[in-house]
């Protein structure tokens, strides 16, 4: 399932984020959400961030 997030950007950045979207032909969050998702999925690859755990594990 989806959430929806709100996040506060410097102008700067919102529009070169506005400005790839529209070269992409693709709406502002819909880019945003693609790039957080690829900086997550790159984030764990690398090790930076081990992902959420689930019930049950444990800190040892």
């Amino acid at each position: 399932m989806s959430k929806r997030v709100f996040l506060t950007l410097p102008d700067v950045v919102y529009e070169d984020l506005e400005r790839w979207a529209d070269a992409q032909g693709r709406p502002v969050a819909n880019l945003g959400a693609f790039l957080i998702e690829t900086a997550i999925r790159n984030a764990k690859a690398s090790g930076e961030y081990q992902g959420a755990k689930k019930e049950g594990d444990r800190d040892d």
